[in-house]
């Protein structure tokens, strides 16, 4: 899914490219008396929501790219390709078909992979992890477990498969005859996960967590929420450790949790946008486009518009402060002649 959204985004942002970058007295169509070129089309396209993200993600890719693209190396590229070429082939598509869709070749799909992993790379060169970022990784995480599942499509039929295990039936035998789930069922069911894991819904992994050694689980409910199908599972605990009270024997999976957790946090992303796109002086030539930035960055008229308030509530702070000065000396002066008179 993530791949084909990457396909999906890249091809918006090749047309759009297209769009910005060409001759604009070139003809695109041609027709009886009248023809298309490149500046009409983009006149027709530049205000559309998709054309504002497109650029958006061509100054913030370039930005990073210019400034972190020398520290992607070939052998990321190719490693990121051929997971979008697995993901897209698992599913049982073409990969040079999805690339055709997407507006893309090879080369250029490269390019946008570039892209990409410099703009990562430049998250990760801002990431900064504090004790209290490993504290609070510290505390969701669990050690990898040991356990079986039988998933199947109804509560009705989980419960059947409790009770048929509660009476004395062979975990591993329902396990490939009634599973739903073709990752595990010829292996019976076996698998291996922890805290961190995608191979299971969290509400399965809440409740395995707590299962001893041996325990089977109650039919617990997992709702997918990009599907929002809802699917159950019954788990029996194999071997399930606890992480005790020493962060130590954990340090490299609670850092890469807390990593993860920075770098998906939208506050310190749009900071880290921000400040990069402040550092490389980037200003919108083009008023169609001056909001497409607007969550990153200041426009010159709302800088502008900022600096005037300020100075506004800056001369009114002095206006007030010279009025409470007048009106000290006047009281001053009042009591000083009240003094005389007697």
């Amino acid at each position: 899914m993530k791949k084909k959204l990457i396909l999906a985004a890249a091809g918006a942002m090749a047309v759009f490219s297209l769009a910005a970058c060409s001759s604009g007295s070139k003809d695109i169509a041609t027709m009886k008396g009248s023809t298309i070129t490149v500046d009409d089309f983009y006149n027709q396209i530049k205000e559309q929501s998709t054309s504002q993200q497109a650029f958006s993600q061509m100054v913030i890719y370039k930005v990073f790219e210019e400034k972190y693209g020398d520290k992607v190396t070939d052998k990321d590229i190719q490693k990121n390709f051929d997971e979008a070429k697995e993901q897209v082939e698992a599913q049982g598509g073409k990969f040079s078909d999805a690339l055709k869709q997407a507006g893309l070749t090879e080369k250029t799909f490269n390019k946008q992979l570039k892209q990409r992993a410099a703009y990562d790379a430049g998250l990760k060169a801002h990431l900064k992890i504090t004790d209290e970022d490993l504290k609070t990784a510290w505390a969701s995480f669990h050690p990898e477990v040991e356990a079986q599942i039988i998933q199947v499509a109804s509560e009705d039929d989980a419960k059947a498969v409790k009770k048929e295990i509660t009476d004395g039936g062979d975990f591993t035998k329902i396990a490939k005859e009634k599973s739903t789930d073709a990752a595990t069922k010829k292996d019976g069911g076996k698998i291996k996960f922890d805290s961190q894991a995608t191979t299971v819904p969290a509400e399965v992994k809440e409740a395995a967590f707590k299962l001893k050694d041996g325990e089977v689980s109650e039919p617990i409910a997992a709702t997918n929420m990009q599907t929002y199908q809802t699917t159950y599972y019954v788990v029996k605990m194999t071997k399930n450790k606890a992480k005790g009270n020493d962060m130590k024997p954990y340090e490299k999976e609670i850092k890469k949790i807390a990593e993860e957790t920075k770098l998906a946090d939208q506050t310190f992303v749009s900071k880290v946008i921000s400040d990069e796109l402040k550092a490389a002086n980037v200003k919108i030539k083009d008023d169609a486009f001056k909001n497409a930035l607007a969550g990153y960055m200041q426009t010159e008229s709302s800088s502008a518009s900022s600096e005037k308030k300020e100075s506004k509530s800056s001369d009114s702070k002095t206006s007030d402060t010279k009025t409470s000065d007048s009106e000290k000396a006047t009281d001053s002066s009042s009591k000083t002649t009240e003094s005389s008179s007697k």
